[in-house]
C-alpha cells in the first residue's frame, strides 16, 4: 500500500515513476498487478472530445457609471446574467444571434484564449445604484477580473454509439448519421479515458486535481447525468491559465456549437487493485449502438459493442459491415497523457486525493411528464386510400366526397407506395395529360408511426413543408393520416 502523501514526496524529489495509461497496460501484462503496483507510482490519462456542457463565469468589472447587466452579449452570443451586476455565465452551446450555428459560446471562449478581443454589449433597466442602461466595449481575457471555467458535465466514462435506421440523413450531437445504417459514430477514447482507469472512483472525486485545458483544475462534483458506468464529472479551472491547443470550438452541422475540451487525470497507484484497474483495455470496455432513426427518449439498442470494435473502423449490423468514425481525438488524448506525465516528472503537478467520493451507483431518471400525446391519438383512421391504377377523376371524387386533401396510395396488401394531394390532382386536370394516380403520385413519402409523439410529426411537416403524414406500421401498412389540422385541434383543446 502507498499513500498520495508518499507519492507526492517522491514527485518533489524527482524519483516518482510516472507512466501513461497506455504504458501501464503493457507493464501489468508483463509484471502482473502486484509487481506493477510496486514499480509504478502514477498513471496519467487523457481525453479530448466535444463537451457541450461547459462554460465560463466572467467578472467584467464595474463600468463608470455602473451598470447592472440585465442582458449581455459577447460577440453577439448571449450570456446568462442572473448571478450579479457584472458577472455572467457563457455556455459553449449558446448561438450567435446573427451568425446562428456558425458561431457560438465555444468560439467566443477560444477567441479569448487566443488573445483576441471580443465585443461586449450589455443592456439594463437602470437603478439608483446602477444608473447606466447600456454599454458597448471591447474586452480581452486580460481585461476581465476572472474567467472561471465551470463545466457541469465532462469526461464521460463511456458513451453510447450512434447509427440511423431511417431513410434520411440525420444531423445530431453525434454528428451526421447516414440513412439505412450508413455509418456509426462514437465518442470517448476508451482505455485512455480517466474514469475507465478508475471505475470505482477511488482516487477521482471532489477535490481531485486535474489537467484541464492546459492548466490545473479540479473535480468539484459528479457531473450532470452521472449514471455509472456512464459516469461524468463536474470540473472547474482558471481560463486565464489555459492553452488554446487543448480547447477547440466546433460546430456540429444541423445541431449547434460545442467545445472540444482536453482533460487528463493522474491516478495514484495505491495498491494492486489500482494497478489492475489501470490495465483496462478497449476490448474490456463495452457500450451500445443506439438508433437515432427512432426519435424517442428511449432509442432502440441495435447491438452491444466494445471500444476495440469501434476503433477498428467497422462494425457489423444486420450482417452488413458498417463504417465507424470517432468524435473524440485519440491523438490529443495521448498528447494530454504525455504532457501530464512530463509535468509530474518535472515536479510541476502534485496529486490530491478526493475530499469526498462521487457515487458509484446512481440512476439517471427521465423528465417527469404529465402526458405524452402520440400520433395514433389524433390521426384520422381508418385511412381513405386509393390504388395506383385509380383514375384521377375517381380520386378527385373521393377527395371531394370525404372533405380531405390527401390520399395515400397503397398496393394490394395495403402497404404505402405513394401519396396524392388535391393540389396534385388539380394540376393534372389543368394539364390534361395524366390519367391514373400512379402517374402523378409522390413516391418518396414522409411518414409517421402511430407511437410518434405529436411534436415529432409536427416537426416533420414543418421541415418538409407538407401538411399531412400517412401513419404506417412497421410493415408499411397504412393505418391512418395525421394532418396539421389534426394537430392544431389538439393544441387548441
Amino acid at each position: 500500500m502507498k499513500t498520495v502523501e508518499e507519492i507526492n514526496k517522491k514527485i518533489a524529489e524527482g524519483s516518482a515513476n510516472v507512466v501513461t495509461a497506455l504504458e501501464m497496460k503493457e507493464i501489468v501484462r508483463e509484471l502482473g498487478p502486484e509487481k506493477a503496483a510496486e514499480e509504478v507510482d502514477v498513471v496519467t490519462t487523457g481525453t479530448f472530445g466535444a463537451m457541450c456542457s461547459s462554460g465560463v463565469f466572467f467578472n467584467f468589472g464595474h463600468s463608470d457609471p455602473p451598470i447592472k447587466m440585465q442582458r449581455v452579449w459577447l460577440n453577439d452570443v448571449e450570456a446568462y446574467t442572473g448571478v450579479a451586476a457584472v458577472d455572467a455565465y457563457l455556455g459553449v452551446t449558446q448561438l450567435s444571434e446573427t451568425l446562428g450555428m456558425e458561431y457560438g459560446g465555444g468560439h467566443v471562449i477560444e477567441d479569448l484564449l487566443r488573445g483576441k478581443e471580443v465585443e461586449l454589449r450589455a443592456t439594463a433597466y437602470g437603478t439608483d445604484c446602477y444608473p447606466r442602461k447600456e454599454i458597448v466595449t471591447e474586452i480581452s481575457l486580460d481585461d476581465v477580473n476572472q474567467a472561471i471555467m465551470v463545466n457541469p458535465r465532462n469526461a464521460y466514462q463511456r458513451y453510447r454509439a450512434a447509427t440511423n435506421s431511417s431513410d434520411r440523413i440525420l444531423k445530431t450531437y453525434m454528428g451526421t448519421l447516414l440513412p439505412n445504417f450508413g455509418n456509426v459514430t462514437y465518442a470517448g477514447v476508451g482505455e485512455l479515458s480517466p474514469l475507465n482507469n478508475d471505475p470505482e472512483y477511488r482516487t477521482i472525486g471532489i477535490g481531485t486535481r486535474i489537467f484541464l485545458g492546459g492548466a490545473k483544475g479540479y473535480v468539484i462534483g459528479e457531473g450532470t447525468q452521472h449514471a455509472p458506468p456512464f459516469g461524468t464529472l463536474m470540473v472547474q479551472g482558471n481560463l486565464k491559465e489555459m492553452d488554446a491547443e487543448y480547447m477547440r470550438a466546433a460546430t456540429f452541422p444541423g445541431y449547434g456549437t460545442t467545445l472540444f475540451v482536453g482533460m487528463g487525470i493522474p491516478i495514484p497507484i495505491l495498491d494492486a487493485e489500482m494497478a489492475k484497474a489501470t490495465a483496462v483495455t478497449d476490448d474490456q470496455i463495452d457500450t451500445v449502438i443506439i438508433d437515432f432513426g427512432v426519435p424517442r427518449r428511449d432509442r432502440p439498442v441495435i447491438r452491444k459493442v466494445t471500444y476495440a470494435e469501434l476503433k477498428s473502423g467497422k462494425v457489423e449490423i444486420n450482417g452488413e459491415e458498417v463504417r465507424v468514425s470517432p468524435l473524440s481525438s485519440y491523438y490529443m488524448a495521448r498528447k494530454i497523457a504525455e504532457e501530464l506525465k512530463r509535468q509530474i516528472e518535472r515536479g510541476e503537478f502534485f496529486l490530491s486525493m478526493p475530499a469526498e467520493s462521487i457515487p458509484t451507483k446512481q440512476v439517471f431518471k427521465p423528465m417527469r411528464q404529465k402526458e405524452i400525446k402520440v400520433v395514433k391519438s389524433v390521426m384520422s383512421s381508418p385511412a381513405i386510400t386509393v390504388k395506383p391504377k385509380e383514375t384521377i377523376e375517381n380520386a378527385s371524387r373521393i377527395l371531394i366526397e370525404n372533405g380531405i386533401n390527401h390520399l395515400p396510395v397503397v398496393d394490394e396488401q395495403g402497404r404505402l407506395v405513394g401519396i396524392v394531394t388535391s393540389w396534385d390532382i388539380a394540376k393534372a386536370v389543368a394539364v390534361g395529360k395524366a390519367r391514373t394516380v400512379e402517374e402523378i403520385m409522390t413516391r418518396k413519402v414522409i411518414t409517421a408511426s402511430p407511437d410518434d409523439p405529436i411534436e415529432i410529426a409536427a416537426r416533420k411537416m414543418d421541415a418538409n413543408k407538407i401538411s399531412a403524414l400517412p401513419v404506417v406500421d412497421a410493415k408499411g401498412k397504412v393505418l391512418g393520416v395525421v394532418s396539421s389540422e389534426d394537430l392544431s385541434k389538439l393544441l387548441a383543446r
